[in-house]
């Protein structure tokens, strides 16, 4: 038997607690498909030291988008993300679950283990900031008040149509601004003396798509760059559904292809590699 078909499963506790028969049936099917070493943590401690200890065998992991998160960083952290591939079967709340299914992750728990078993991985974006965390999808800066909140530009829009229907707009419906000073591979985008509403960035093709939403009523400024700074008084910023602050700075870099994520074939680009 293959490296490739020796598994080390670990069931997020979370997972366990909340849906303990997709996590049945997840398991029945790895372990039917290969050899699969099934790891319980009851601690985010313990969850780190399974993963430490994989050896050969290849991480899959049985949670949400938190469970995903925590175990690409560990392994970021480790420097052990380009050595090989993560694959999860998605188990949680449907809040709990878009990061996953936006990447690509199947909706389905049988479908999902099937794609760990016969699946290709898709090497995908990374953004890394100056303290060692990782963004896997996207990032709004400053954070808005929960993970649904609209993008400033739809505040935009709201704030616009309320002042045609109302006079004055209600005070609740103000949009707050904030004095930040934005940089994009040290080009400056925006400074404190004008207020935006916010910043929002998402990896695009190797680099931070990155985009200022002004508080004045013109355009927001687009903007793509391998290094992105952003500083001003304290604030906090919303990435992968987790708030995180508060800071005074904080740089993200785009690293292109730094992680692998194994996911159906037929979802896979065409000439998209396997490792």
């Amino acid at each position: 038997m293959s490296d490739h078909d020796q598994l080390l499963v670990i069931v997020d506790p979370v997972a366990r607690r909340s849906d303990g028969e997709s996590v049945r049936i997840a398991k029945d099917v790895l372990s039917a498909g290969a050899e699969a070493k099934i790891c319980l943590p009851d601690s985010p401690e313990e969850f780190s030291r399974a993963l430490a200890r994989r050896g050969s065998r290849r991480p899959v992991v049985l949670g949400d988008d938190r469970a995903l998160l925590r175990t690409v960083t560990l392994l970021h952290r480790e420097r052990e993300l380009a050595e090989g591939a993560v694959s999860l079967v998605p188990i949680g709340a449907p809040d709990d679950l878009e990061l996953a299914h936006a990447l690509g992750v199947p909706r389905s728990t049988p479908a999902a283990a099937r794609a760990v078993l016969d699946g290709l991985v898709r090497r995908l974006d990374l953004l890394v900031d100056d303290s060692d965390g990782v963004v896997l999808g996207d990032l709004l800066v400053p954070a808005g008040p929960g993970p649904h909140a609209a993008s400033p530009s739809v505040w935009g829009t709201c704030r616009s149509l309320v002042r045609t229907l109302v006079r004055p707009a209600p005070t609740a419906l103000a949009v707050r601004t904030h004095r930040l000073r934005v940089e994009a591979d040290g080009v400056l985008l925006a400074d404190v003396d004008n207020p935006v509403e916010g910043v929002s960035v998402r990896s695009v093709a190797g680099t931070a798509e990155v985009t200022v939403h002004p508080a004045a009523a013109i355009p927001a400024h687009l903007a793509r760059a391998r290094t992105l700074t952003v500083s001003g008084p304290d604030f906090r910023y919303r990435a992968d559904g987790r708030v995180s602050g508060p800071v005074r700075r904080r740089t993200w870099t785009a690293r292109a292809g730094a992680w692998g994520l194994t996911l159906p074939r037929e979802t896979l680009p065409r000439g998209t590699a396997g490792l």
